[in-house]
């Protein structure tokens, strides 16, 4: 009686856990679901609720829209720019941390569209016959300093 969206959230779950090199039975500690249950739901043969899907991607370290998504539970968004999925898929950030720092690009990207900004700085001056601006360099030292910073002191 499962369907195929139940199967694929499934599908997804172990995917996920293999990517994150953990044992199903670590991800019902972590998640606080029964490792049985953990197993009938990687099988298709049960659907989580989104509680459980909540839980399930607070031990994953994954956005549980992705599983809302992936469930049928949430219509999916656009897709993501390269910035948006790495940060989504970086499994050493919290999930608050993502989100932080997914707003914070969007502010960006919402800002420069209103300012008519598009971030091509850099790839207008890579097209052919044009230099491309070199970053800002460090002013140069005087000898003295340079000399002193080499544990040297010399009079010249």
């Amino acid at each position: 009686m499962a369907s195929s969206k139940v199967g694929s959230i499934g599908e997804y779950i172990r995917e996920q856990r293999t990517r994150a090199k953990i044992s199903l039975r670590q991800l019902a500690d972590v998640s606080g679901i029964s490792n049985p249950y953990l197993s009938q739901i990687e099988r298709g043969l049960r659907k989580p609720s989104a509680e459980i899907l909540q839980q399930i991607a607070k031990g994953l370290r994954i956005s549980a829209e992705a599983l809302y998504v992936q469930a049928g539970i949430l219509e999916d968004r656009e897709a993501d720019t390269d910035v948006q999925a790495a940060v989504r898929a970086d499994l050493l950030l919290t999930e608050r941390q993502k989100q932080v720092l997914l707003d914070i690009y969007a502010s960006f990207l919402k800002e420069n569209e209103a300012t008519g900004v598009l971030g091509t700085e850099f790839a207008d001056a890579a097209a052919p016959g044009r230099a491309v601006p070199e970053p800002a360099r460090e002013p140069a030292r005087e000898p003295a300093q340079a000399h002193e910073r080499n544990g040297k002191e010399e009079v010249g």
